[in-house]
């Protein structure tokens, strides 16, 4: 295993099958699609990154067994991520410490929120809607979407009062923030075939 510095951890990156398109968890403006944007500035081809966003992990797993993608990152933060890590036709190539975009509560512009307002989140950083939510308010309930850029969807389709997202995601949906913001450093793990192509 090398080490790389700071924050890389590369066992088959350098010496494995070129980066030649990642998968991840989507849609845009997930932190998942920002940590694909890093790791194809560090290892990807002198392109356009070839970024492909699915509506979950597994679907990008998928992809990868197809060979549609050559890798995916996953957060380590994702209670699934050990299934990549036990499954026989994958290889585990490296892992790297990336910040996520800022993270933040966000409403949709002209929404009168409740005093105990529903939240929507993905499950991972859920710990930070009781970090982030403004006191004024209350969780009446909290529902788990996706991923953050999913949350924000149901925010923006008023399907809830807030949602805990990412930057990107707020921004794409058109949602503003009403609590203070802060990014997560957090450990993204990659993986390829076993038996990649020759």
């Amino acid at each position: 295993m090398t080490t790389e510095a700071p924050g890389w951890i590369d066992t088959s990156l350098t010496d494995g099958p070129p980066v030649d398109a990642i998968g991840t968890l989507g849609p845009a403006g997930t932190s998942s699609e920002q940590a694909a944007l890093h790791l194809w500035a560090a290892r990807g081809q002198d392109a356009v990154p070839a970024i492909r966003l699915y509506d979950t992990y597994e679907l990008a797993g998928e992809a990868l067994r197809e060979r549609v993608v050559s890798h995916v990152v996953i957060a380590n933060a994702y209670a699934g991520v050990h299934s990549f890590y036990m499954d026989p036709k994958l290889r585990f190539a490296g892992a790297f410490l990336f910040d996520t975009p800022h993270y933040g509560i966000a409403v949709a512009p002209g929404h009168r929120i409740p005093k105990r307002a529903r939240i929507a989140t993905h499950p991972a950083p859920v710990a930070l809607v009781g970090e982030l939510l403004p006191e004024e308010y209350a969780v009446e309930e909290i529902l788990y979407a996706t991923s953050t850029s999913a949350a924000a969807g149901k925010a923006r389709r008023r399907e809830t009062d807030l949602a805990l997202t990412t930057q990107p995601a707020a921004k794409a949906n058109e949602l503003e923030f009403i609590s203070r913001t802060r990014p997560i450093r957090m450990l993204w793990s990659v993986f390829t075939l076993v038996d990649p192509p020759a």
